[in-house]
């Protein structure tokens, strides 16, 4: 049997302003109608003996996890959700520790993908990752190495060492004589024209018996810490919870400095699959459609003499006159303009973000939540107005505010609205006032998006001043929250 493991924990911080740290790149549709998580799970269609997939991410995404498999009627076996990052090496061991522990057997076999990952070519994927599977079966740990074609620097590589075996694909393997970081241009152009290395794509195939024992042995700290997380983790809803403890103690390192690099049973398989790790605008430009000036055009633009460009507009309409390779994205709070050979350099805007504190760097307006989303439409200091929209059979949790009063208009839709001890429906046009310290809950009993504008005002409006009593979400209960447990 085939487990596929897909990583979700990253933020897709290049890919900022479109990608944020609550709403990261796997969650958005960049390359098509699907999401790239959704795209990741939908490309295993047609790969033989394959079980339902594990998906490992952060606190923050889960109720986003769920719900986008939920979109595609996809059963998750289980969703793990890390309380901190600790890289691939914990993440890829606690997803193994947790199968192995449920129903594993020696033949199981886990396919290790990321959630943002584009492959053009599903057919020759598939090929070669039946290949893949033949091989870890017999104990081997399997790398997919990307065949170049063209010098990079953005990527690490694998070289190649001794032949290791050809089936009945043509498909030949390698033992790996060497992983390689981030090499520079004059270093790149020689592994390309060498034909001996290949991009680091991140995937992997090896058994969950094969995986453990070899991180038992060569990364011991980070296998007992993974183990003792697992086994004190706790089952929520669809999420198996990582002890927090175990889990932070755990060392921080990637599955290549953990084991792959160490280890004796290391194979590569070449890939050639129009493969993308969509690590950046220049990326991402690559992978999409363009015009006949090489131009990529998204939303209300108007362009003049414009070339080889990513045009991305969202919520007002962008003009852009006399630019070459250059990428604009346009959102409600936040605007980029950048050289395109100088994408990989949004990190630094990123940092500054970080480094201010901005809230910019954590969420757009629109921030999704588990019963549907919220948008800020003003703020001031003494009040803030939200256009709030709750999914259809869903709820709020049972909460109140110590520093803030509401009220709320419904404009579109029926709600059912419990405010102190009185329970009671409104429709729209219909409005109700809660006041500070007062018990309250909405919830839209219809089959239709119901639309609230909610009204704030207080002395402090934060996002944290939330203390919940009751939660079908299973989020925390009967204190004020912090940012992480908004979701």
């Amino acid at each position: 049997m085939i487990i596929p493991v897909i990583l979700s924990g990253g933020t897709g911080s290049r890919l900022w302003p479109l990608s944020r740290e609550l709403n990261p790149k796997q969650f958005l549709p960049l390359c098509g109608e699907q999401t790239m998580l959704q795209e990741t799970i939908t490309r295993l269609d047609g790969i033989a003996d394959l079980a339902d997939p594990v998906i490992v991410c952060n606190e923050d995404h889960r109720f986003m996890v769920a719900q986008q498999m939920r979109d595609l009627d996809i059963h998750v076996d289980k969703i793990i959700l890390e309380p901190i990052g600790r890289n691939t090496a914990p993440a890829i061991c606690a997803a193994a520790e947790y199968i192995q522990g449920k129903h594993s057997t020696e033949d199981d076999v886990l396919l290790i993908l990321a959630a943002d990952h584009v492959i053009k070519n599903k057919d020759e994927f598939h090929r070669v990752e039946e290949s893949g599977y033949r091989i870890a079966q017999q104990g081997q740990l399997v790398t997919f190495g990307i065949v170049p074609d063209k010098a990079e620097t953005g990527y690490g590589y694998i070289k190649r060492a001794d032949f290791f075996a050809k089936d009945d694909y043509d498909i030949q393997a390698y033992k790996v004589a060497q992983f390689v970081e981030k090499p520079d241009m004059e270093t790149a152009q020689g592994y390309f024209e060498s034909g001996q290395y290949y991009w680091n794509s991140g995937m992997f195939m090896f058994s969950t018996t094969s995986i453990l024992q070899e991180m038992e042995h060569l990364s011991t700290d980070i296998y007992h810490s993974v183990k003792t997380a697992v086994s004190q983790g706790a089952k929520d809803l669809d999420f198996c919870r990582l002890e927090t403890k175990a889990f932070t103690a755990s060392p921080s390192d990637s599955i290549d400095y953990a084991v792959m690099e160490k280890t004796d049973k290391a194979v590569v398989l070449p890939l050639d699959a129009n493969w993308n790790d969509v690590g950046a605008w220049s990326a991402l430009w690559e992978v999409k459609e363009r015009d006949t000036n090489g131009n990529v055009i998204q939303g209300d633009v108007l362009q003049y003499e414009l070339s080889n460009s990513y045009i991305h507009a969202e919520e007002r309409m962008v003009a852009v006159i006399g630019m070459d390779n250059c990428v604009v994205v346009e959102t409600a709070d936040a605007v980029l303009v950048v050289d395109k050979s100088r994408s990989q350099d949004v990190k630094e805007i990123v940092n500054q973000l970080k480094s201010s504190h901005r809230e910019e760097i954590l969420s757009h307006q629109r921030v999704y939540r588990p019963w549907g989303s919220y948008e800020t439409l003003e703020e001031t200091e003494r009040f803030k107005v939200k256009r709030i929209i709750v999914n259809p059979k869903a709820q709020l949790s049972l909460q109140m505010h110590h520093h803030r009063a509401e009220h709320w208009v419904v404009v579109k839709g029926t709600a059912i609205i419990v405010c102190g001890d009185k329970e009671f429906v409104m429709t729209e046009d219909q409005s109700n006032y809660i006041p500070l310290g007062t018990k309250h809950r909405l919830e839209n009993p219809g089959v239709i998006p119901l639309e609230i504008i909610e009204i704030q005002t207080g002395s402090y409006l934060g996002e944290d001043d939330i203390v919940r009593f009751e939660d079908s979400y299973g989020r925390t209960e009967g204190h004020t929250e912090g940012q992480t447990n908004l979701l």
